[in-house]
């Protein structure tokens, strides 16, 4: 039995979540449903993107994503399914879909799925579901709407390279209060080329010249910098939360000064 994952907006508060999980369970009632976040800040697509991006190769080929983010559709953003390294997305074609791939997926298909509402807020119940519910009883992809061959962009911030300045800043906060920022670690290593280098951020208070291993390679309390599992440059403190001792925010600046 195929595997669907819920990635949402929607907190644990309202019955969103339940109904959705209650229409998966009537539609398929062997599916293996399992909740990867729903404390994403509303409608904040930037955030949803880096979760999913982070996650979804773990799980085995053939699992099905409902992203539940801003899911209204509309004729500019249209509800679509996305078929990329063997995994299936489903969600409203909004941007989200170009911030989780750097390449243009293997296939796209725009939905074209009868309700069974005269309601239209609610898409991931009323659509989402049908689709997943479609695709993990094997049932052919080409029913379920129309090939298209591009995707909604919306254009994340990537790192300049600025004189002997990389100029990034902060995508991500994690649960822990560790701080992400956009700067990947092939982007970094193309740019320093082994030179010597200091992070700067929030003033020259703020200045880490090495990178770490892990968070232990620094005393409990202590700052440091490293490349995460996620390949992003994170600035963390090893027992501490480094977003509120650091007073770094979302998109605040990260600067790498080439010595």
């Amino acid at each position: 039995m195929a595997i669907i994952t819920l990635t949402s907006d929607w907190g644990l508060k309202d019955h969103y979540l339940g109904a959705v999980k209650g229409a998966i369970y009537r539609m398929l009632p062997g599916a293996q449903v399992v909740d990867i976040c729903h404390d994403i800040p509303a409608f904040d697509l930037n955030q949803a993107a880096f979760i999913i991006r982070n996650f979804y190769k773990n799980f085995p080929e053939g699992t099905i994503h409902i992203l539940g983010i801003n899911s209204e559709a509309s004729i500019e953003n249209p509800h679509t399914l996305v078929i990329h390294e063997g995994h299936y997305f489903i969600g409203a074609d909004n941007g989200i879909f170009s911030l989780i791939f750097d390449e243009l997926p293997e296939q796209i298909i725009d939905l074209d799925i009868i309700q069974d509402t005269d309601y239209f807020t609610f898409p991931s119940r009323d659509v989402f579901v049908k689709v997943a519910c479609h695709i993990a009883e094997g049932k052919p992809i080409e029913e379920l709407g129309h090939a298209k061959k591009s995707l909604v962009q919306r254009m994340s911030f990537r790192p300049i390279v600025d004189g002997p300045l990389i100029k990034g800043k902060v995508i991500y906060i994690d649960n822990y209060e560790n701080v992400f920022t956009n700067i990947t670690e092939p982007f970094f290593r193309s740019v320093l080329k082994g030179k010597k280098f200091a992070i700067l951020f929030r003033s020259a208070t703020y200045r880490i010249t090495e990178l770490s291993k892990s968070y232990k390679d620094v005393v409990d309390g202590e700052m440091l910098a490293l490349f995460s599992s996620s390949g992003h440059l994170e600035i963390a403190i090893n027992q501490g939360k480094a977003s509120s001792l650091l007073g770094l925010k979302i998109d605040q600046p990260v600067l790498v000064e080439i010595l």
